[in-house]
């Protein structure tokens, strides 16, 4: 068998050798390969005589608008069907007891996002208290706790001091 170079340099077809394909049996075989041969030559001929423009592909443009088939989101409207005056009473208090739940639920959002926790207000109440009592503080005691308060700083400082990285020498 001969192997034959496709389109794009690789072997994807084989072709028979010229005296297996001219014995008896194999007939049918040739006469296949003519056709498929014959018919991609047509091809060939009918895409080099098709017209073709050479513009670019028109793109389809975004569209501006929006279609709505309710008035409802267009208008802001809370309900789609509306009663005034005692006209449609089940549909009145369908709209008020949908109002109250939204007013019941907005107000417990905002009752989330204005409350504070039980350790905040702990601590709140800590640094409250703190406040006042150096309030009624005596000077003498004043000056000694900032001392206390010095003293512990600097306690902790040297804690820390020991507990940082210290650089090797580069000897």
């Amino acid at each position: 068998m001969v192997k034959m170079a496709g389109p794009h340099g690789s072997s994807s077809k084989t072709k028979l050798s010229k005296n297996l394909l001219q014995m008896k049996f194999m007939k049918r075989c040739t006469v296949k390969a003519e056709q498929v041969q014959n018919e991609e030559e047509r091809q060939r001929v009918i895409d080099d005589e098709h017209w073709v423009l050479d513009i670019p592909e028109l793109k389809q443009k975004e569209n501006n608008f929006v279609t709505e088939p309710s008035l409802v989101p267009i208008e802001d409207l809370k309900f789609g069907r509306m009663s005034f005056k005692g006209f449609n009473p089940e549909l009145e208090k369908l709209v008020k007891r949908l109002e109250t739940e939204g007013e019941l639920a907005a107000s417990e959002e905002r009752e989330k996002i204005n409350s504070v926790d039980d350790e905040e207000m702990a601590n709140r109440y800590e640094s409250l208290v703190g406040t006042i009592a150096k309030k009624f503080t005596k000077k003498r005691q004043r000056s000694s706790a900032k001392d206390d308060e010095q003293e512990e700083r600097d306690s902790v400082k040297r804690k820390k001091s020991k507990k940082e990285f210290m650089k090797p020498s580069d000897d």
